[in-house]
């Protein structure tokens, strides 16, 4: 036949194709995998553009490798005592100095055994920084409440230097403290005369 191709098929019957029609079917092919890619290309540049902070060097590290507060700081005072997460600075401020603190952890040994007990061994670590003037540290002016409302003096963990009586300006100062506690709500407070509170974290013992 004239203009025509006879193709035989399995029933050994002819079937006309007319000539030309692999080349349309492979433009048209070519033409839908151009649109998915530029379809693949255009989302991806649209997430990136709403998200800015993807290639950040700082938006992967934790937050106590930070120098500086990467969530957002309190102040404290003797009047109106700081109520924050752990990982959360507050600047604490008194009549006779000023200081940024910030309390981590806990971290919990054991996490994902079988057997999980209802008590577990705390450890937290307590940095401060921006010294002005003379900031008191003794480790009787820290203790720990449970979710029943025990009070619990923490010790210092084996290991750790002691601590400074006064910490100057200039100074740094950080170091862990270590507690036993149930599973559940806590809450970490500071009173660095002794007797009035200026800094409280709130955290979570969690050991599954």
């Amino acid at each position: 036949m004239t203009g025509t191709v006879a193709i035989s098929n399995s029933t050994g019957t002819n079937r006309a194709k007319e000539p030309g029609s692999f080349s349309r079917r492979a433009a048209v092919s070519l033409v839908f995998a151009a649109l998915f890619t530029a379809f693949g290309f255009g989302v991806y540049g649209l997430v990136s553009a709403q998200r800015p902070g993807l290639a950040s060097t700082a938006s992967h590290l934790p937050r106590q490798q930070l120098d500086q507060p990467v969530d957002r700081t309190v102040v404290g005072t003797v009047a109106s005592p700081a109520l924050t997460v752990a990982g959360d600075y507050i600047e604490v401020k008194t009549a006779h100095f000023s200081v940024l603190a910030v309390m981590t952890g806990p971290v919990v040994p054991g996490e994902g055994l079988p057997n999980q007990m209802s008590y577990t061994t705390c450890t937290w670590r307590l940095t401060f920084s921006h010294v002005v003037g003379r900031v008191p540290i003794s480790l009787a002016d820290f203790d720990t409440i449970d979710h029943a409302g025990t009070v619990v003096d923490p010790y210092l963990v084996p290991g750790e230097r002691n601590l400074p009586s006064v910490l100057t300006s200039g100074h740094r100062l950080s170091f862990q403290i270590r507690a036993i506690m149930p599973v559940g709500e806590g809450l970490m407070r500071w009173a660095p005369d002794g007797e009035h509170i200026v800094a409280k974290w709130d955290y979570q013992v969690e050991n599954d």
